[in-house]
């Protein structure tokens, strides 16, 4: 009775003390207490314990596509050369026009010979179609060896030597480029025959000493213009045969030239 008295005196002293002595009572009936807190972190994790509990009823979903992100990018391993040649057996074609004939009949086995016995392809000239077909076989173990017989095929129907074509077999750093003259400046009549005789001079003096200097070979097909060689020393040489069908003389693209072969000379 005495304890009865002092709890009634007390919430007569304090009268908010009996709402939340009635709140306490409905939660302990439901099975929990409801605490205020002010402190952040302790609400931080009891918003995590409540979503640790809801995943195993309703929101079980949203807590597994948090979980599924991957962290870090997916590793793949390498591919083999095995692996890439055990597929389908690639072929190339490449059309042979009617005034390289004669030059491919004649050099066919300096061509037959490098093809099939180091990059290990199979060769042939089909007379149907007229076309030069290159495919992979079993044998064949790089995978970049169809390109390379391609580009070696290409450059000896353009009108390279073979001697200079066997360079894109044995070196990687090799390119082949072609243009037209009237891609730099668009020529007719006798000004479009004026800039092929400035690019290749008098006895093709012009085109030689561009050849020796850049460390490049030049074909010169009518309006077409062919350059093989490193990306470098092609940049070089394409950039002095536009100045030279643009109407510079020969003597200012020589002094050029001979400007670049120094500086390059003293960067080795």
């Amino acid at each position: 009775m005495e304890l009865i008295k002092g709890i009634r005196e007390s919430t007569l002293r304090f009268p908010g003390l009996e709402s939340e002595m009635e709140a306490q009572s409905a939660g302990a009936e439901e099975g929990f207490t409801q605490v205020t807190c002010k402190g952040g972190q302790w609400v931080k994790k009891r918003q995590v314990e409540q979503l640790s509990t809801a995943g195993e009823g309703g929101d079980a979903g949203l807590m597994d596509t948090e979980e599924a992100r991957p962290a870090k990018r997916p590793i793949f391993p390498l591919l083999c050369c095995d692996g890439l040649l055990s597929g389908k057996e690639e072929t190339r074609k490449i059309s042979v026009p009617a005034n390289r004939y004669t030059p491919l009949k004649e050099d066919w086995m300096k061509i037959f010979t490098p093809v099939v016995e180091h990059l290990r392809l199979q060769l042939r000239f089909n007379l149907k179609s007229r076309n030069v077909e290159i495919r992979t076989c079993k044998e064949t173990k790089d995978v970049s060896a169809l390109t390379k017989a391609a580009d070696f095929v290409k450059a000896f129907i353009l009108g390279f030597q073979v001697e200079h074509t066997l360079a894109l077999i044995r070196l990687d750093d090799l390119f082949l480029e072609s243009f037209e003259i009237t891609d730099v400046k668009p020529l007719k009549e006798d000004h479009l025959s004026r800039a092929i005789g400035r690019t290749a001079g008098k006895g093709r003096k012009t085109k030689f000493t561009i050849e020796n200097v850049m460390s490049t070979w030049i074909v010169l097909a009518d309006v077409k213009i062919h350059i093989l060689g490193s990306f470098q020393n092609t940049k070089m040489a394409r950039t002095a045969i536009c100045k030279l069908i643009l109407g510079n003389p020969p003597s200012k693209v020589y002094g050029n030239i001979r400007a670049v072969a120094s500086r390059s000379a003293d960067r080795f």
